[in-house]
């Protein structure tokens, strides 16, 4: 699965090293030396090859029928410069804020008797339009601000987890695809032979499994009372960015935790995890280098891996030492909020467990786990009726998420003992 989030950060970070190693030079006025000149040509030469992997994929993207509104724009080839999503303008019903539709709604109930009026604006087809019958009272709401939430719940600001994943857009509720748990090294797949001059070959077949991966209704059902709808800052924080942070929080916990009962189903709760445990003589609730050593040989491709941490287990990691003295982790604030841990991002999120903990520290290949969102975005809708005898306001969004780990338990290596898998864990230290 194409994993636009992973090519962005390691393009990122190449970009960073170049900047670094030049300013250096700069700081100290001189040249650079041979062994940064071929540093900085292997970077070079690694950012051309991550910027047309970025390009590609962004074009594949743009050109596919599954893709939504928002349309990429084209990846700028300077170092360090991966530019935003460029999003097309959006029809806001000719409401000003999401505060101000919510008071045209309002006063379009009859029971709000002297006050009771339909704003031309939610009576245009091509701005808003009612769901049913007038008795179920709801106007869906513009598209800007259904924008808003989806962009709020897919933002690279916020929980690191699913812009790691990254769901792709569908247009459909089930997601039929085949899944390949064979290796290149294994008995059974796609082989490769050597042979003798005219000797007949052996042909090879796909062992393929077919999988569905269901798109589950996730949804925030928010009340606002009629003094908050009157201070319209206040209701655009509440009613987007609680509502998106709530969403986002829910769909990334699942995609780590969910036990897949109408919901994803978690890298953590899969049969495709490998646990690390503790070592023989190790105290509880702590961390080790010999831990983090034995997590990295488990795991599939780590050049694409990251650490998913709970903050508690800094302390520790922070101190992590080889046996020559040289430091594990390294600070990088710029690209990895917690740092590096043997050179791959460390993103603090409080979906991980505490220290000591089963999941207090997870490595994470995004490109092992399979999600898919609705690629409509949200449904939004504001009632009229419900709570009105309250003086409260009723909200809805619904969203569809699914996800499920690309294996269904870890695949042997071509030589050795120990399973690998896209998503290893350290076993709990009680």
């Amino acid at each position: 699965m194409l994993n636009l989030a992973i090519l962005k950060n390691e393009a990122r970070e190449v970009a960073k090293r170049q900047e670094a190693r030049l300013q250096a030079a700069i700081d100290e006025n001189r040249d650079l030396t041979e062994a940064e000149e071929a540093e900085d040509k292997e970077d070079s030469d690694k950012l051309a090859r991550l910027t047309k992997q970025i390009q590609r994929g962004e074009a594949l993207m743009s050109s596919s029928a599954l893709i939504g509104a928002d349309q990429p724009a084209p990846v700028a080839a300077l170092a360090g410069s991966v530019p935003a999503q460029a999003k097309p303008a959006l029809d806001n019903g000719g409401f000003r804020h999401l505060a101000e539709f919510a008071n045209a709604v309002r006063l379009a109930n009859p029971a709000a008797g002297q006050s009771y009026r339909i704003d031309d604006r939610l009576a245009a087809p091509s701005n808003v339009t009612t769901e049913g019958s007038d008795t179920t009272g709801s106007f869906l709401v513009p598209a800007e601000f259904r924008q808003e939430i989806v962009d709020l719940v897919f933002s690279d600001e916020m929980d690191p987890l699913i812009s790691l994943i990254d769901p792709s857009p569908t247009a459909s509720n089930r997601v039929m695809g085949l899944g390949d748990e064979t290796t290149p090294w294994g008995t059974s797949g796609i082989q490769a032979r050597w042979r003798v001059e005219a000797q007949q070959m052996t042909p090879s077949e796909m062992a393929l499994t077919p999988r569905e991966t269901k798109l589950n209704e996730l949804y925030a059902f928010v009340l606002a009372t009629e003094e908050l709808l009157q201070d319209a800052p206040r209701t655009a924080d509440l009613l987007t960015r609680k509502a998106g942070a709530a969403i986002r929080w829910k769909a990334a916990d699942a995609f780590m935790w969910g036990d897949g009962n109408e919901k994803p189903l978690g890298f953590m709760e899969s049969g495709a995890l490998v646990t690390v445990a503790k070592e023989t003589s190790q105290t509880a609730d702590t961390i080790v280098p010999v831990n983090v050593a034995k997590m990295w040989s488990r795991v599939i491709n780590p050049a694409q891996a990251v650490w998913l941490a709970n903050s508690d287990i800094m302390p520790q990691v922070m101190a992590f030492e080889s046996a020559n003295g040289q430091m594990l982790w390294q600070a990088n604030y710029r690209d990895a909020p917690g740092g590096t841990l043997l050179g791959r991002p460390i993103y603090f999120t409080e979906h991980a467990k505490t220290v000591g903990d089963l999941g207090d520290l997870t490595l994470f290949n995004p490109m092992g786990y399979e999600a898919f969102r609705k690629q409509n975005g949200v449904e939004f809708a504001d009632s009229i009726h419900l709570y009105f005898d309250y003086n409260i306001r009723a909200f809805r969004w619904i969203f569809r998420i699914g996800g499920q780990p690309v294996l269904s338990t870890p695949v042997d290596p071509a030589n050795g003992s120990n399973t690998k898998s896209h998503m290893v864990a350290l076993a709990e230290r009680a």
